[in-house]
């Protein structure tokens, strides 16, 4: 296998309201998609993000589509200041996210925090000292 991520697939409940939250609120560019399309895609840096509904995604893998809590996976985007890591859970947090963990200094030496998009997928915001991000 190569050593590449190309794509993130999250599961959600209501697509409109989480195009919503991606694309006007958090300001991730979206690829022009039809509007009866069960799927909506946007554009990262390397690689995409893409939301599918949950129980279509859960029937697609062959799975059962009721699991509840923490599902083991985290998403991080990784900023170029402890200030950006604040920056970037209030922008969450006014598109409609929920900010679980404030930033704060961590046991590894940066500063991160976590929100949950509008289904509960969790994403870290954390500035690492360790990474160059230019």
């Amino acid at each position: 296998m190569d050593p590449r991520l190309s794509l993130v697939t999250l599961g959600v409940t209501d697509l409109d309201r989480s195009i919503r939250f991606y694309r006007d609120g958090l300001a991730l560019p979206m690829r022009e998609r039809d509007p009866d399309s069960d799927v909506a895609f946007f554009e990262l840096a390397g690689a995409w993000l893409s939301l599918y509904p949950r129980t279509l995604l859960a029937e697609d893998a062959t799975v059962p589509e009721d699991g509840s809590g923490f599902e083991g996976v985290t998403l991080a985007h990784n900023v170029a200041s402890p200030e950006t890591v604040d920056d970037v859970l209030a922008e969450a947090e006014a598109a409609g996210g929920d900010v679980v963990k404030p930033g704060q200094e961590v046991f590894w030496g940066g500063y991160s925090g976590y929100f949950a998009d509008p289904d509960g997928h969790l994403w870290e915001v954390a500035w690492n000292p360790a990474f160059d991000l230019d």
